[in-house]
């Protein structure tokens, strides 16, 4: 360890992250600037925040380090981040919403739906499953970064995991969204750098773009017995169509992460704090690079790190890093880089983990305090009580994260990501889109979708989705089976099936019903 460049880094990135969460809560006086930054922030603080909380630790170690297992394949899913999580989430969704968050006053993501369809059931029932399964996206985070600390400053794993803690629960709980949002542009900025110089150093390093995937589309040879059976036979090729790999990879990680950030309560929130359309559409661009950059970037080195690794050690990355795919980007960088910029790219990590954390953690309280208490639960909620119990929130949301971080197992951080993403997209996207679009949606189309995807989504995860299914072990102990159904089925994402059964719900249950309150909504919005 290099002290000199370790504090030379890490002591001015402290203090600005120290100066901006100060400025966040200074800034802070009432409830929406706690919650929506005060509706006047600016594009670029506005896309980069979107950007840095999208992309986290999550998606550069985690999915990085599925890059080295997947190969290339893996790039479909900046194509499809750019095309749906900015582009049409942007210009179709966030243009609305915006609108919508400030003709209906609301501040959070349950708040929107709820408010849409004057239903406390929605906003409570929303708040409470955020505040339950988002530690489980929350603690992917946590790993990734801790992981990163662990690889460069021989740091004890628990350790890194407690000092990371402290670091974003200090400036989030203090600062409001502000706070959070004014550090993600900092945090943004530096992951979009670090990630340039990351690329231009591995191509260099092997001997340009194109030896590099010549080298890597000749190393088929080496590609583990277990995923060959699984379907992948090339690192620069697609699994075989149909294979449980195939659908592993385009219904889990493409498919479910590239679908479901469209509902998701960390992101949607970002269209609510801008005061036009204008700021949104100058965001576009702006997101747009940052994604293909930052993720694109982490899958191209995961995957061409089987090339720097069997160069240098003779092994491929998943067998030096011991069979734990988290663990190859923090060794590819511990291994493959100058000590300097080992340090600086940890500011990188430290910034990806800090941006999505900060912003899961607040979403996370706001949906205790504001969603679950004050309008959900509380018929005579006291003043000022709401931004204690979002605080409080935080703090319980931050001892379940570390106590995940510490009980989930090796390889964990892209699944449990997918996994919160695919249970969103599936419980809330459909009822999000008709709220936004559909004049005559009703309550009970609302309530009927949500309630549809989520059990659809519990179900699958404890007796059709293999993976889960053994985990929890329900659908053994009833029946006898580790899933109900054997083949193929037991690959594919459940939210290739929730998510069908919820908008089958949402437009059926609407069409049957009648919702006079919902429809006077809907005319002063329409």
């Amino acid at each position: 360890m290099n002290i000199f460049w370790l504090m030379a880094t890490i002591l001015p990135y402290l203090a600005l992250v120290a100066y901006l969460g100060l400025k966040g809560y200074n800034e802070t006086k009432n409830s929406a600037d706690y919650m929506v930054g005060g509706r006047n922030i600016h594009p670029y603080v506005m896309a980069m925040s979107y950007g840095a909380t999208f992309i986290s630790t999550s998606a550069i170690v985690g999915f990085g380090g599925i890059a080295s297992l997947f190969g290339m394949s893996m790039l479909w899913l900046p194509v499809l981040n750019i095309g749906v999580g900015v582009i049409i989430a942007f210009i179709f969704f966030g243009k609305r919403t915006r609108k919508m968050g400030l003709m209906l006053n609301a501040h959070t993501f349950p708040e929107l739906l709820s408010k849409r369809v004057d239903s406390r059931f929605v906003q409570a029932s929303t708040g409470a499953v955020i505040f339950v399964f988002m530690p489980l996206y929350t603690a992917a985070v946590l790993i990734g970064a801790s992981r990163i600390l662990e690889g460069l400053l021989n740091i004890p794993y628990i350790y890194s995991v407690a000092i990371f803690s402290v670091l974003v629960a200090v400036y989030v709980i203090m600062g409001g969204l502000k706070g959070v949002m004014y550090t993600d542009a900092l945090q943004g900025t530096l992951m979009f750098g670090g990630m340039i110089i990351l690329l231009f150093f591995i191509y260099m390093n092997l001997g340009g773009i194109v030896d590099a995937h010549h080298s890597l589309s000749q190393m088929s040879s080496l590609i583990p017995e277990a995923l060959q059976k699984g379907g992948i036979y090339s690192w620069t090729g697609s699994a075989k169509f149909n294979s449980p790999l195939w659908w592993t990879i385009y219904s889990s990680i493409i498919l479910g992460v590239g679908i479901g950030v469209l509902a998701q309560p960390q992101l949607v929130v970002r269209f609510m704090t801008v005061k036009s359309n204008k700021e949104i559409n100058r965001a576009v661009a702006i997101g747009s690079v940052f994604i293909l950059v930052t993720v694109g970037t982490s899958f191209i080195v995961g995957a061409l790190s089987n090339v720097y690794f069997m160069n240098t050690t003779g092994k491929i990355s998943i067998a030096l890093a011991g069979g734990n795919a988290d663990k190859v980007i923090p060794l590819f960088i511990n291994q493959a880089l100058p000590g300097w910029f080992g340090y600086l790219f940890m500011l990188v990590i430290l910034s990806a983990a800090m941006s999505t954390l900060s912003s899961q953690y607040h979403v996370i309280g706001t949906s205790i305090g504001r969603d679950f208490y004050e309008k959900g639960i509380s018929k005579n909620p006291k003043k000022g009580r709401e931004i204690l119990i979002n605080r409080i929130g935080i703090l319980i949301s931050i001892l379940a994260t570390v106590f995940l971080s510490l009980k989930l197992g090796d390889g964990v951080i892209a699944t449990a990501t997918a996994i919160f993403f695919g249970l969103m997209a599936s419980c809330y996207l459909a009822p999000y889109i008709a709220s936004l679009y559909w004049k005559n949606f009703t309550k009970q189309g609302m309530i009927a979708g949500i309630v549809s995807g989520f059990i659809t989504s519990i179900f699958c995860f404890l007796f059709i989705h293999a993976k889960e299914a053994a985990v929890f072990g329900l659908c053994k102990a009833i029946t006898g089976k580790v899933t109900l159904f054997q083949g193929v089925i037991n690959f594919v994402d459940p939210m290739v099936i929730a998510l069908p059964v919820s908008v089958l719900f949402t437009v059926g249950v609407t069409l049957l019903t009648k919702d006079e309150k919902s429809r006077k909504i809907a005319d002063k919005l329409f």
